[in-house]
Formats: C-alpha cells, sequence, structure tokens
C-alpha cells in the first residue's frame, strides 16, 4: 500500500513537474514573441520618424504627413497593450495623439525643393524618398490608405525623383562645362536627356526639360565642330609649315 502511494506520488511529482515546465515554457515563448513584436513595433517607429526628419527637405503633402503619423501611432498603441505599465510609451502615445490633432504644413510644391551640393547628401535625400514610397506602400497594403491617395501621391512622389536625377545631372553638366570638360558636360547632358525620353508620360516639366537639354546638346556640338575645325587648321596650317621648310632653296655657305 505504502510502495502504491509512493509510486502515485512519484508520478504526480512528475507530472506536476511537465505541467510546470510547459507553463513557464509557454510564458518564455509569449514573452519572447512580446519582445520580437515591441522591437518590430520600435523600428516602425525609427523608421516613420527618420522619413519625417527629412520632410524639412522632400515637399511632403497632408496625407504623407498624416500616413507617417498615424502610423507612429498605431505602432504605440500597440507597443502599450504589450507593456501597459511602461510610463514611459504611454506618454509617448498621448503625443503622438496631439500630433494627429494638430493642423499639418502642406509642403507639396516641389519648386521648394533644393538640391545639396555633396553627393552623399544628395544620395541620402533619394534614398529617403524610396522609403517613403515603401512605407507608403506598406500602409496601402494594410489597408490603412485610400487607393486613389496612394496612386496620386506615388505618382507624385515618383516625378520628385525624376526631379532630383534630371537636375543633379543638369548641374553636373553646367558645372563640367565651366571647367572645360566638354566631354563629361555631354554624357550627364545625354544622360538625362535619355531618362526623361524614357519616362512614360509627359508633362510641362518634362517638356521643358528636354528642350532645355537640347539646347545644351546643341550647343556643345557646336563648340566641338568648331574646336575640330581649328584643330584641322592648325594642323593642315603645320603642315604645310613643314612642307614649306622640306622645299625651301637650300642657302650657299
Amino acid at each position: 500500500m505504502i510502495v502504491s502511494i509512493i509510486i502515485m506520488l512519484i508520478v504526480a511529482l512528475i507530472v506536476i513537474a511537465l505541467w510546470v515546465s510547459a507553463v513557464q515554457q509557454h510564458k518564455e515563448k509569449q514573452e519572447t514573441e512580446r519582445r520580437k513584436d515591441l522591437t518590430k513595433q520600435k523600428k516602425i517607429i525609427e523608421e516613420s520618424e527618420d522619413v519625417l526628419l527629412n520632410s524639412a527637405n522632400i515637399p511632403m503633402s497632408e496625407h504623407i504627413l498624416r500616413i507617417l503619423q498615424r502610423r507612429i501611432h498605431d505602432a504605440l498603441v500597440t507597443m502599450v497593450q504589450l507593456s501597459p505599465n511602461s510610463k514611459e510609451l504611454k506618454n509617448r502615445l498621448k503625443e503622438a495623439k496631439e500630433r494627429l490633432s494638430n493642423q499639418l504644413v502642406d509642403a507639396t510644391n516641389s519648386e521648394n525643393l533644393v538640391l545639396p551640393d555633396n553627393d552623399k547628401q544628395l544620395i541620402s535625400l533619394i534614398q529617403a524618398i524610396k522609403k517613403l514610397r515603401a512605407v507608403l506602400r506598406s500602409e496601402h497594403g494594410k489597408g490603412k490608405v485610400d487607393s486613389q491617395i496612394f496612386v496620386a501621391e506615388d505618382k507624385r512622389l515618383e516625378k520628385l525623383q525624376l526631379r532630383i536625377n534630371i537636375e543633379s545631372q543638369i548641374k553636373r553638366g553646367i558645372s563640367a562645362r565651366s571647367a572645360n570638360m566638354v566631354g563629361s558636360a555631354r554624357q550627364y547632358f545625354e544622360k538625362a536627356y535619355a531618362t526623361l525620353s524614357a519616362v512614360a508620360y509627359s508633362d510641362d516639366y518634362i517638356t521643358g526639360k528636354r528642350q532645355e537639354l537640347e539646347g545644351y546638346l546643341e550647343a556643345i556640338s557646336t563648340e566641338l565642330k568648331a574646336s575640330n575645325a581649328t584643330a584641322l587648321k592648325k594642323k593642315a596650317e603645320q603642315e604645310q609649315d613643314d612642307l614649306d621648310v622640306l622645299f625651301a632653296p637650300k642657302k650657299k655657305w
């Protein structure tokens, strides 16, 4: 009898130990998932805030600003649910709600765009626009952005990317031409012209820039023809001088 009780107690202890272990593993798994989700939401916030920091350099519409602010707000809501005792997260969520209620400044006019002189800064600007388009696609995929707004904003950002590309190429071309690097200047202008020619749509900007680039390329072509003609003339004169020397009457000593 005692042996049976001992065996039952041992079995019970084993069952309890297994149950405790399973519960502990489940809790650890939940904690791991919670931390992963917190990291994910934190990355979303950092990415959105990084894009917002470029709002001074990138003309952003009120729609885009609202999408980014809403993205931060929703991520903070999730983080507060995951960490309900965090005062810091609750304060940040409160601030995010206040920002959403404030009126935002629409800065969509691409004429406000100022290209940086530094190539590294220019690359950062282009990367920021690409990141912004990726965020817009992501939010649209989640159903948080109306399709009409998505199409309009994505097209606007695409045109902005094109504008930065073209303006930077023209700027480099003009700089190379000023330094008498005509060959390099022509390459920059030709690259910009080819980019515009590959665009499937047309507007006033594209038409105007194509005409401007055609003017630059025509001027360079004229300069090169004049330069070649001058070089040929000098060469012919040099050859004639050499012949004159060769067939000149020999002096008697």
